[in-house]
């Protein structure tokens, strides 16, 4: 049966540096809280304690796992908390050892006795994680599991009552690639075009144009942010931001006073041929430099791969499409989320199952299907170009050095976004007759290739560069 996901499930504004290790345990946190007071229990709570298995153990430290359920567990929401804000929270907590549990009651609270890395996995998924509540001498326990993207859930089908209502909603329910195209092909529209009717089911015209706007100037702004903030990274591997220096260089001395004026001005800007891959890597870069730094972003459909489809969206505004407006915006993002929907029902989407072909590359096929059709291309070839974006990401593992989001991560955005223009220019230039690897099947093989793969390779920090590389040679 068909799980519906909306392009607001795949596009999710959160705060960095993991969609899987931050946003997701956040989330888990918040919905604690709802079953604490679900249960009548919550004012009788006097202590919380918080065990991280799997990889949100082995990484939990890098991707700020422990903030995460702090601050979830205080109530903060990641869409709407300042940013600025997130540090005094923390150290409020650390020094006083107490936590206002869901922002109106203050409980004892210990970081380093109340949150236990666990390094053993739990059957059902790399990230699991377990809150205890303790309360009139008994114990209430509750296990989530973060899957990717910020998506949680309790266990396999536990929200199946929730899919099934759903599932009723969607006129044209989607799991396949081969199912989407027919669709298109059926009503005679774009994959936006089906795409936004099924939006239209569940949200109203306005509502789904000012949260896709509400996405895109989140992104926009992100990027201001990374191109306009110089220093060091977070975390002790001593990472300098190059996003500040790239862009200082591309854009010279333009004056501009907001992330709309900064567009404006770089879209009136002369680009030379051979500055185009540094404005994109510019702009993969700047996502990053935030998202590593605890910054607002947006997951796409991860916090470690946020950078690739606003860089190749910003690509797209600067130098193919001058003209371009928000229809485009929303356009190209509503593809992405559908391709990105496609690839979390039929593989994952969670470096903590498939290693960085479900970050980086899903994000590249997601940017190049998207890109592909506000180029012009049929939907036929905007799967192409899914395709062919991801078949060169296969394989890819997840060895962040020292269970950062910075390296290789970062980096990996650039040659992710610029995977998938060249994926959406080899797509226009194919005849689908002639295509002979369907999307479908390489979601099938990315699936078994991370079923193969030695889990040290997967957001573990136990193989790869994580091990050949010491933090103190960063």
């Amino acid at each position: 049966m068909t799980e519906c996901i909306s392009v607001f499930d795949m596009l999710k504004i959160g705060v960095g540096p993991s969609s899987s290790h931050t946003l997701g345990p956040w989330r888990g946190a918040e919905r604690f809280l709802n079953e604490l007071r679900s249960e009548g229990i919550f004012d009788s709570v006097n202590r919380v304690k918080v065990d991280l298995y799997g990889s949100l153990s082995l990484t939990g430290k890098g991707h700020a796992t422990d903030f995460a359920v702090m601050l979830g567990l205080s109530g903060a929401d990641p869409e709407y908390v300042p940013v600025e804000s997130i540090s005094g929270i923390i150290d409020n907590i650390s020094v006083n050892h107490k936590l206002q549990l869901g922002g109106t009651k203050e409980i004892s609270f210990s970081i380093t006795e109340d949150i236990i890395f666990n390094r053993n996995f739990l059957p059902f998924h790399a990230n699991g994680f377990t809150f205890t509540a303790y309360y009139e001498g008994r114990e209430f326990i509750s296990t989530f599991y973060s899957i990717g993207g910020g998506f949680v859930v309790k266990e396999e089908r536990i929200i199946a009552k929730e899919k099934e209502e759903i599932r009723k909603v969607f006129p044209y329910p989607i799991d396949k690639a081969d199912q989407l195209l027919k669709y298109c092909n059926t009503l005679g529209k774009s994959i936006s075009g089906v795409v936004y009717e099924n939006e239209k089911s569940i949200r109203t015209e306005e509502e789904i144009h000012t949260e896709l706007m509400r996405v895109w100037n989140t992104m926009l702004e992100c990027m201001y942010t990374g191109c306009h903030t110089e220093g060091i990274l977070p975390g002790g591997l001593n990472v300098r931001r190059r996003a500040y220096d790239m862009h200082c260089n591309l854009i010279g001395t333009l004056p501009y006073n907001s992330p709309q004026e900064w567009l404006q001005v770089i879209r009136k800007t002369e680009v030379k041929f051979r500055q185009i891959l540094k404005w994109v890597s510019c702009f993969a870069l700047s996502v990053n430099e935030v998202n590593a730094a605890l910054g607002r972003v947006v997951t796409a459909p991860t916090n470690g791969s946020a950078g690739v489809i606003p860089a190749v969206l910003m690509y797209y505004m600067v130098i193919e499409n001058h003209q371009a407006d928000e229809n485009h915006i929303k356009q190209f993002l509503m593809v992405a989320g559908e391709i990105g929907s496609i690839f979390k029902k039929g593989a994952t989407i969670s470096a903590a199952m498939g290693g960085c072909q479900a970050e980086i590359g899903v994000s590249s096929a997601m940017a190049a299907a998207a890109l592909c059709e506000v180029m012009g291309g049929s939907p036929e070839q905007c799967l192409i170009a899914a395709e062919i974006a991801m078949e060169h990401h296969l394989g890819m593992t997840c060895d962040p050095i020292g269970g950062l989001v910075q390296v290789p991560c970062i980096e990996r955005n650039t040659m992710g976004a610029i995977k998938a223009i060249n994926a959406a220019e080899l797509a226009l230039e194919t005849d689908p007759k002639h295509a002979k690897v369907p999307l479908d099947k390489v979601v099938d093989t990315m699936w078994k290739t991370a079923q193969d793969m030695n889990n040290k390779y997967k957001e573990t920090s136990e193989g790869g560069l994580a091990v050949t590389v010491n933090n103190a040679d960063c």
